[in-house]
């Protein structure tokens, strides 16, 4: 394990050998001998989308750790492109277990699903409280859709950071703010060309997506099987997950909390990340884990109306 410290003490980040080999990019914030977030990312994302909400709990009380999944960001790329979502569960199993203690997961999307898969089908379980991000085992594929149109929408990449921000604008009309280059640079790498490319491997839109449809019925059994505490977090705004989705998890997972963030689409962390937070605070703090700053009753200071079904 290669290991570094940032200027900010803070924050730690290595590298973790995969069961195959791959190096993958960590994170980590917090202090030792606390509660443990493990957080996942969506699909196409890095562990960059976690940073405002990692920081904040571990300023809490929590240890925070994020990666960067194989094929984005800074871990490594699996030669010849061989990605299957078997490699991408395992990942997050061998991460999850070499926690000092079972993990709280935080998954978004892609991070989520394969949290269900593991969840359900590892004994004993690999998390001691779940937190899914805008996903359900069945999803609206409109919104899939739309999200990797967007991925496949600039083979070529763009010239300069300023024309990335904009296609970006273009995509998330609801973030008021666009992305700024320094923002930018860890999404995006600069080619021989001199062109700027997305920062995954363009060969995870082979098998990976072509997979994720006939894996549904495994995702629901998964679901069905899962006994943690569970907290689905949902946009209100969102294409991904939609009313009838939801009530089918809570079909599944009789036991799970759905909050509804208002004004929020599938990218949930990214846009109402206060919220977000605050949601994620309350219910570890109802877990009853002891952690400074962490809110003790059950979901204390969400409002009645923060839409808890």
């Amino acid at each position: 394990m290669v290991s570094s410290t940032s200027a900010s003490a803070s924050l730690e980040t290595y590298a973790h050998a995969a069961a195959d080999g791959l190096p993958l990019a960590v994170e980590l914030r917090g202090p030792q001998g606390s509660p443990t977030l493990l957080f996942a990312h969506g699909f196409g994302q890095t562990r960059g989308a976690w940073s405002a909400c990692a920081a904040a709990m571990a300023a809490r009380g929590c240890r925070c750790v994020s990666f960067d999944s194989r094929g984005h960001g800074e871990s490594g790329r699996v030669p010849g492109g061989g990605y299957h979502i078997e490699q991408f569960a395992g990942d997050l199993l061998q991460l999850a277990q070499a926690q000092p203690e079972p993990p709280i997961l935080v998954g978004a999307s892609m991070g989520g699903l394969l949290g269900l898969a593991v969840a359900g089908e590892t004994r004993p379980a690999p998390f001691r409280a779940m937190v899914l991000v805008d996903i359900t085992p069945r999803w609206e594929t409109a919104g899939v859709e739309r999200i990797l149109a967007f991925m496949q929408a600039h083979p070529d990449g763009f010239a300069d950071y300023a024309e990335a921000a904009e296609r970006i604008a273009a995509y998330l009309p609801q973030r008021r703010e666009r992305k700024r280059e320094e923002q930018l640079r860890p999404l995006l790498r600069e080619g021989a060309d001199g062109r700027l490319r997305w920062h995954w491997d363009p060969a995870l839109l082979g098998g990976v997506v072509s997979e994720s449809e006939r894996y549904q019925p495994r995702l629901l059994a998964a679901a069905a099987k899962v006994d943690v505490p569970v907290l689905l977090l949902s946009g209100e705004r969102s294409d991904v997950v939609s009313q009838a989705t939801v009530n089918e998890f809570l079909a599944l997972v009789p036991h799970a909390r759905h909050v509804e963030v208002a004004g929020a689409t599938h990218m949930l962390a990214g846009d109402a990340n206060d919220a977000f937070t605050r949601e994620i605070a309350a219910f570890v703090g109802s877990l009853g884990l002891g952690s400074p700053g962490l809110a003790r009753s059950n979901h204390a200071g969400v409002p009645q109306d923060a839409g808890v079904v």
